[in-house]
């Protein structure tokens, strides 16, 4: 590694004495420019080809292991789980992209607002069965009593 740099150093030195003691052609530049593109698409080649290389070894190594816990199930009888891929709902990263209430959702929504402590009280009275006046009038009642015992 030290020495690449150390080749990267002095070989830019040395170009740029080459170029100030070579004197001014113009047709140099072009040849420099055309042999730096050159060797871009050559170095993007050998990427493309390196990138490629591992990726095919990852397929074949990815394959082994597969092979080697297919052999494993066989051997002891056990089986392949099966892959469940659920679509859980993901939260949109953007609000203005978000689902919108249908007018039944909004008018619950509103209707479960308007509600106040004594008309929960007040239902949970009257239709005992009712389960959600019952928890949300225990709630209030107990908020209540916690709040005088603090003032």
């Amino acid at each position: 590694m030290a020495a690449f740099i150390a080749k990267q150093m002095v070989g830019n030195q040395l170009s740029a004495v080459k170029g100030a003691a070579g004197g001014g052609d113009g047709g140099d530049g072009e040849d420099d420019k055309e042999k730096a593109e050159e060797e871009e698409r050559e170095r993007q080649e050998a990427i493309r080809e390196a990138e490629e290389r591992r990726k095919e070894k990852h397929r074949r190594m990815e394959e082994e292991r597969e092979k080697m816990r297919q052999d494993i199930r066989d051997k002891y009888n056990i089986k392949k789980k099966e892959e469940v891929v659920e679509m859980a709902p993901q939260e949109e990263p953007n609000p203005l992209m978000r689902r919108k209430k249908t007018p039944e959702e909004l008018a619950a929504e509103a209707e479960q607002e308007e509600l106040d402590d004594f008309t929960i009280f007040h239902l949970s009275q009257a239709e005992p069965s009712h389960p959600k006046a019952a928890s949300q009038a225990a709630k209030s009642v107990c908020y209540r009593l916690s709040e005088r015992q603090t003032h």
